[in-house]
């Protein structure tokens, strides 16, 4: 009995390190960054609305068709004086967040 469920516990170990949810790029090796979507909806979809429309705060959903990325990112990295916070997102992820914001028109 000890001897079955030891090798089901370890079984079970081996398998889920196997299955594990490393967010590793296959073909590099490397760590993959989140996509500028993905860091848009975690961390600024809880003021702009889940489809960016605007929830308490400005809607986001076409914002790319009134400030350019560097405009965007600006915002991002310094806030502006109507309420939104400066240093939410940095470096990487502002970055990423300022491109994919720019692409929606």
């Amino acid at each position: 009995m000890k001897k079955s469920l030891l090798t089901l516990v370890f079984g079970s170990a081996l398998f889920l390190a196997a299955c594990g949810g490393n967010d590793k790029d296959s073909s590099t090796g490397e760590t993959a960054q989140p996509t500028g979507e993905k860091i848009v909806m975690q961390t600024c979809a809880t003021c702009h609305g889940g489809k960016l429309q605007g929830a308490g705060a400005p809607a986001l959903d076409k914002l790319g068709a009134k400030y350019s990325e560097q405009e965007i990112l600006d915002i991002i990295n310094n806030g502006t004086d109507k309420g939104m916070p400066p240093g939410l997102l940095q470096g990487a992820e502002a970055e990423a967040a300022a491109k994919y914001l720019a692409g929606l028109k």
